[in-house]
């Protein structure tokens, strides 16, 4: 059993169609679907582009099993509506599975033949009106309005979940209802064993080494010596310790007269519960760590609670923000960890499936996660990366898990998108921006450096199959093969230039991306042809050239710098029809410069 689907109706920011119910009568098409698959998934995107909500979502349907307070609050509803709506569909019941036997009469099937499946909608419908949020319930069933879930089914469909910006340690200290003792009390080790087991029998041994602390003479009476671990070598000699509890006894016999009472001291868990709740979970080292560990210890607990053999309801895991307090090669060996976790209890099927949901703004767990598991949260919308919703084929998936690295993964997050074939476009694009007012890391523009013309492998990814426009825009700028000749750029050639600019923006341009391909060879060349540019640009070609040599040869060196100094006799000395051609050349065959500038300054 698995979480196969989220519709939400007006649920804080997804909203917009009008009530709920529409005008026949009938609930209308939700404001947002999330699909999920059976395993992993990661949602990512920015700051408020509803991961958190869609999480809420699925926790006020289902509760978790840490007893987080959850209440529904007025700001929930979209704008001034005052229905919301939500429903999640679990599948994946097996007919060998006991999973479906707690909630035989809401279960549904669809399909036809071998392929008919049985699944489970739960849905959760609030009112409210100028004064109050209205009772409401959570139901299940096929039909639209479905019939109430008992608490007894509702208790297999909680989720775990860890909160953002979690407090590790207060979650592993001892304290009443403890995150740790309910984790423990659920494991098959623990379970139904709360009168005979092993800790109850350790606690009543505690208990007696207290009453023989006060009193050296105490006999348990249900404790047979021979077997019992507790005896006088624990214990120092007697001390002043009795006659506490003989002035104790002598205060209550003056208070109670003849009625004889004998106070004793002891130790107050005797129930399993209260043993558990008396735990704590720490680091076996001298110092105490910190949060960031603290938070993997916390993790790997909750993973205890979903991996229990005995449990036959939902195992289904809330993670928000894994990145949480973590370095980032933490953060990458966390989720590493998680996708493997998963595959290995796919390969085992003996065992039930996990599910994970968790959210992240972090790109170096971008950059290790298969784009297969990812689920883009964008503006109001949720854009699955999996093969039945983008264009992208296999080996482009193969492709991005080997070179997505973090700074390219920063795509998840972008507002706008530049793709270029290299470092120098990378460089000086954000450069030319701002010469022209347009700061693109104020504007949320991303630039990705390809590092070729992979354009495809990346652009794709932006470009869907089920006709959902992801509304990022996508500029690819790439350039023409074609060599610049002696005399003029391309006098010769406009008819071949012109079609294989079309043969780019027909390869590359598709729903929201767009080809802006340069007539001319290369971003050199078209600086190079620029009068404004030109002279920039070949100073800094040459610093760059000297600070890459330092060449060991003085002279070397020195022509360089005299060549920077004496600029202008150098433009000087070109014709104005070639210039952008020698600056090219000597950029390509970079021993060139030092000929050539050493002619033009002598």
């Amino acid at each position: 059993m698995y979480l196969a689907e989220l519709k939400l109706w007006n649920f804080r920011k997804f909203g917009g169609g009008g009530d709920v119910v529409n005008d026949s009568n009938e609930i209308r098409n939700p404001d947002l679907i999330v699909p999920f698959q059976n395993g992993l998934n990661v949602l990512i995107g920015e700051n408020d582009s509803g991961k958190t909500t869609i999480i809420d979502a699925i926790k006020l349907v289902l509760k978790t099993h840490s007893t987080e307070w959850i209440r529904v609050e007025f700001e929930d509803f979209y704008e001034k509506t005052k229905h919301l709506r939500v429903e999640c569909i679990f599948k994946g019941f097996d007919d060998k599975d006991d999973e479906a036997m707690h909630f035989t009469e809401w279960l549904g099937m669809e399909g036809e033949g071998e392929f008919v499946q049985l699944y489970l909608r739960l849905i959760l419908d609030i009112c409210h009106n100028e004064e109050r949020i209205l009772p409401f319930e959570v139901r299940a069933g096929v039909d639209d309005i479905g019939s109430p879930l008992p608490v007894e089914a509702r208790d297999y469909l909680k989720a775990t979940y860890l909160k953002p910006l979690r407090d590790a340690t207060q979650e592993l200290i001892p304290k009443r209802n403890s995150r740790l003792s309910q984790i423990l009390e659920g494991h098959e080790v623990f379970k139904n064993r709360a009168n005979e087991h092993e800790l109850k029998k350790i606690s009543l041994c505690f208990n007696c080494l207290i009453q023989k602390y006060f009193d050296r003479n105490y006999k348990d009476k249900d404790c047979s010596e021979t077997d019992c671990p507790v005896n006088d070598k624990f214990l120092n000699e007697p001390g002043t310790e009795k006659k506490i509890r003989d002035n104790l006894n002598s205060y209550i016999q003056r208070f109670l007269g003849e009625v004889e009472y004998q106070a004793k001291f002891g130790v107050t868990p005797t129930k399993l519960r209260n043993i558990l709740e008396g735990l704590k979970l720490s680091f076996d080292t001298e110092f105490e760590p910190g949060l960031g560990t603290q938070n993997l210890l916390f993790t790997a607990a909750e993973l205890l609670n979903l991996d229990r053999s005995n449990w036959t309801g939902l195992r289904l895991g809330l993670i928000e923000e894994l990145e949480a307090h973590l370095h980032p090669q933490a953060q990458m060996r966390v989720i590493e960890y998680f996708q493997d976790f998963i595959k290995e209890r796919k390969a085992n099927e003996d065992k039930r499936d996990i599910q994970f949901l968790i959210t992240t703004h972090s790109p170096n767990i971008g950059s290790k996660i298969s784009l297969q598991n990812l689920i883009i949260c964008f503006d109001k919308y949720v854009f699955p990366m999996g093969d039945t919703y983008t264009e992208l084929d296999s080996s482009d998936y193969n492709f991005l898990e080997r070179f997505l690295d973090v700074t390219k993964a920063n795509l998840f997050f972008t507002r706008g998108l530049i793709l270029v074939e290299g470092w120098a476009e990378e460089l000086i694009v954000p450069i030319l921006a701002k010469k022209i007012d347009c700061d693109l890391t104020e504007k949320g523009i991303s630039i990705v450096n390809v590092a070729g013309t992979h354009f495809l492998r990346y652009s794709r990814i932006f470009r869907r199959k089920d006709g959902k426009n992801m509304n990022i825009p996508v500029s690819i700028i790439t350039d023409l093969d074609i060599e610049p000749e002696e005399g003029g750029i391309f006098e010769n050639v406009n008819t071949k230039k012109d079609t294989q600019i079309e043969s780019k923006k027909q390869k590359y341009d598709g729903q929201s991306v767009k080809t802006f391909v340069s007539p001319i060879k290369t971003l050199e060349y078209c600086i190079a042809s620029s009068k404004n540019l030109r002279k920039i640009f070949y100073k800094a070609v040459l610093l760059s050239f000297r600070e890459q040599k330092e060449y060991q040869e003085q002279d070397k060196n020195k022509i360089i710098d005299e060549s920077v100094e004496k600029i202008d006799k150098l433009f000087n000395s070109w014709t104005e029809n070639d210039i952008e051609l020698k600056i090219y050349n000597q950029i390509v065959g970079k021993e060139l410069i030092l000929n050539l500038c050493k002619e033009k300054i002598s």
